[in-house]
């Protein structure tokens, strides 16, 4: 696969994105009773997900979207009572779509970085006085309290999050992370590995560790079991000229696009 960015790339990335999402929330999905209520709905090559007993616009997204499929992803949230955050790439920004958005009410809110690098040149540096492990199936409660406070969540998301992803612990697809500083349990990390693409699905630091080297240590530790396990290209996403963003850079990772976030005008 070829490092340079073109829009077959672009489209790869993005699909793993996908890829990694549907693989957790039908994971989720599967619990007994689907206690939070999700639901995958896909229109041509698009992909609405919905998680409705979680706010906010992480899970409830779309990838892919095209004017064409737009009506029909909207019903699917109007009969949810939810509106979603479309997440547009480069690959699909087409002037008819930004026009459907923005005539259903919707808008542009933000933008999202997506980061990539060829494994085999990125860099990883051990830091000895941060340890990274797997973390166990009986740390989830901790993982949800690192990820909640870490992200800046409400503390009442703690258990839903630690149960949402020990789903996924021992799945072949996952891996979760633990870091560690001082003695102190100081941060976590998911790497979601498919198709040879390894893909840094989550990290979070809690605000006493941060500017520490946390978060770059637990980027090296999935970096290093990509490589691995066969992964020829690592991807990942952070907010635009963030810390993390500075790190995969630091680590050999190119910005491969930037995404436009699309949300529903407040009372249209």
């Amino acid at each position: 696969m070829s490092s340079v960015v073109t829009k077959e790339l672009a489209i790869i990335l993005e699909d793993s994105e996908i890829e990694a999402m549907e693989s957790r929330l039908t994971a989720i999905r599967n619990m007994e009773g689907n206690p939070m209520d999700v639901m995958i709905e896909k229109a041509g090559g698009t992909a609405a997900f919905s998680v409705k007993n979680i706010p906010g616009p992480t899970y409830n997204t779309v990838r892919g979207a095209s004017a064409e499929t737009l009506d029909d992803i909207l019903r699917f949230y109007e009969e949810r009572e939810i509106s979603p955050r479309f997440e547009v790439t480069p690959a699909q920004s087409l002037p008819e779509l930004f026009r459907s958005l923005s005539a259903r009410g919707f808008s542009q809110s933000g933008f999202h970085t997506v980061l990539y690098g060829e494994a085999k040149i990125l860099s990883t540096r051990p830091v000895s006085e941060i340890s990274v492990r797997p973390l166990e199936a009986s740390e989830f409660d901790l993982f949800g309290d690192i990820y909640t406070k870490g992200f800046g969540m409400p503390e009442f998301l703690k258990q839903p999050v630690a149960q949402n992803n020990l789903v996924l612990h021992g799945h072949e697809d996952w891996r979760f992370y633990l870091a560690s500083m001082d003695g102190k349990a100081a941060g976590i990390g998911v790497l979601f590995m498919k198709k040879r693409i390894g893909t840094m699905a989550a990290s979070a630091v809690l605000p006493e560790f941060r500017n520490r080297g946390v978060h770059r240590a637990l980027l090296d530790a999935r970096i290093d079991e990509a490589k691995q396990h066969g992964c020829s290209i690592i991807a990942g996403q952070a907010s635009f000229g963030s810390g993390s963003q500075r790190n995969m850079e630091r680590a050999g990772m190119k910005i491969a696009y930037t995404k436009a976030l699309w949300e529903q005008v407040a009372g249209v």
